[in-house]
């Protein structure tokens, strides 16, 4: 590397890392503005993604045009590509994401927040508050949000009865059960009683 090259790289840091990485970070800033939905510490890791980027593009940089659109575009693509891995792996996420209130593939008709470990059943705790005298009007209130076949369901559910046999006993599929159910622990309705 000639002493040229040196210097115009010494000048190139001296620009880009002056005032804490202020260039730097505008250039990234403005690649980032075309994206949405970014946290500050998004933010911070694609700062960290440009100093690797800007030091590939130094040692890569062949001294015919701007170094300016030459580092640009490195990062555009970099970023680029970082943000799309980053949704690839959201997706993938998503579409292993299970509703606990769907029906489990085992053909009882329960859910899977039946077999989830709690100690604490929102149904339980209306009927503890209820039996000592507590929360009866926010009760009411809440049964009044139900449908009838939700309250029978509330009722069986209270008298001990399994999924199952609530299905079967108002002839209702594992799905409408589920869709009750649903509806009957939604924040919505639930949060009446507290």
């Amino acid at each position: 590397m000639t002493t040229e090259a040196t210097a115009l790289q010494s000048g190139i840091l001296e620009t880009y890392y002056a005032d804490n990485a202020r260039k730097l970070h505008r250039t990234v800033d403005k690649i980032l503005s075309k994206f949405g939905g970014l946290s500050d510490k998004d933010r911070d890791d694609f700062y960290s993604l440009a100093n690797e980027v800007f030091v590939h593009a130094l040692k890569r940089y062949d001294y015919l045009r701007s170094f300016d659109g030459f580092l640009y575009s490195c990062l555009s693509n970099k970023i680029k590509t970082d943000i799309t891995k980053r949704n690839r792996w959201k997706r993938r996420a998503d579409k292993m994401s299970v509703s606990l209130d769907a029906v489990s593939g085992g053909g009882d008709g329960n859910s899977l927040l039946e077999f989830t470990a709690s100690d604490f059943d929102t149904f339980e705790e209306v009927i503890r508050r209820q039996g000592n005298g507590q929360y009866h009007d926010k009760v009411q209130r809440y049964l009044a949000r139900l449908s009838n076949q939700q309250v029978n369901i509330l009722n069986l559910l209270i008298d001990g009865y399994r999924p199952n046999e609530i299905q079967r006993l108002l002839e209702i599929t594992p799905g409408q059960y589920a869709d009750d159910m649903q509806t009957m622990r939604s924040y919505e309705n639930v949060k009446i009683l507290f």
